[in-house]
């Protein structure tokens, strides 16, 4: 019998990685990235060393704030460190989340537990109520949004081993 290679990855958690940079390119490419005229489109950054790298944004992912993307615009573009890539250069993934860079604005996307902890231990949260918790379609979310993936906005944490954060905005990634 052959190994079920996918029963390694059915109850894995999705390990956001991340690329901050600007903006330097973007074009139009269909849906599995061939060609132009899609419902898709290539964008690419380039980090403070220099170094490139290659998305697709699509109908999936996720725009923080819903800005219009452009070139110039400097932005962290979050993608799924579990899903697999080609071994090209530049590097190319597809974009989970891009965020917008706002001075005095830290963005994390990450599985939080029931408790709020970031499943990498990165970062614990702690819900006030002026905490603005939506579901990606901007409507309120009601409930514990922990057991979930979550983009989280906030400008500040604490020193403490995970860092702690009251933060200002958690979007709730349901079903991812």
């Amino acid at each position: 019998m052959a190994p079920d290679f996918n029963y390694f990855n059915r109850n894995r958690r999705p390990m956001y990685l991340s690329v901050a940079g600007t903006i330097t390119q973007m074009q139009m490419v269909s849906a599995n990235g061939t060609g132009y005229g899609g419902c898709a489109q290539m964008i690419t950054v380039e980090d403070a060393e220099g170094g490139i790298t290659n998305f697709f944004v699509n109908q999936d992912t996720y725009v923080v704030g819903f800005e219009t993307l452009y070139e110039g615009m400097p932005v962290t573009v979050f993608y799924n460190g579990n899903l697999p890539a080609p071994l090209i250069y530049p590097p190319q993934f597809v974009a989970a989340v891009v965020a917008p860079q706002v001075d005095g604005q830290m963005v994390t996307v990450a599985f939080f537990n029931n408790v709020l902890v970031a499943s990498d231990q990165s970062l614990r949260l702690n819900l006030s109520p002026s905490t603005e918790v939506v579901m990606r379609n901007n409507q309120t979310f009601r409930g514990n949004p922990g057991g979930n993936v979550l983009i989280v906005l906030y400008s500040m944490t604490t020193r403490s081993i995970p860092p702690q954060t009251t933060p200002d905005k958690v979007i709730v990634m349901c079903g991812l």
